[in-house]
């Protein structure tokens, strides 16, 4: 019998001044037209850190050192459709600390980036990540989410 995979994948939520910089997704074929933080997979051999500034940097052109990244929780989850590609391990960051400016560096993936407020993020948002950054405007973040069972 195959073990049971997951794939990791790595969220940043960049913070300016209670504010969060979010991406309109644009042809990637998941998840098109909502709003979403800068995320990836995480490759093989790769520490879920550095996956996480990489993504960064090619997402929205802004570098991140792996020590500036504030973890808030990981999130298991699932499609709940048997198909593998569906069944995810995410680690969500928090920085507020980076080097550029952001912008959109992938413009096949993305249509537009912007600074939202906790309090007015742009509608839609991708349903796993908006439980995540709700979680943290109300302060209370448990370190481990289980999401679609």
């Amino acid at each position: 019998m195959d073990r049971f995979q997951v794939i990791p994948a790595a969220y940043v939520i960049l913070v300016r001044d209670d504010q969060v910089l979010m991406l309109l997704r644009a042809n990637t074929g998941y998840m098109d037209g909502y709003w979403a933080v800068p995320a990836g997979h995480v490759e093989q051999g790769e520490p879920v850190e550095q996956a996480a500034a990489r993504e960064v940097l090619e997402e929205v052109g802004v570098v991140i050192d792996p020590a500036d990244l504030h973890p808030v929780t990981a999130m298991h989850r699932t499609g709940a459709n048997g198909d593998p590609i569906d069944e995810r391990v995410d680690f969500f960051f928090t920085a507020t600390n980076w080097t550029g400016e952001p912008r959109v560096v992938e413009n096949e993936k993305a249509a537009e980036l912007g600074w939202f407020s906790f309090d007015a993020l742009p509608d839609p948002v991708v349903p796993h990540e908006a439980r995540v950054l709700a979680l943290l405007r109300s302060g209370s973040v448990p370190p481990v989410i289980s999401h679609g069972f």
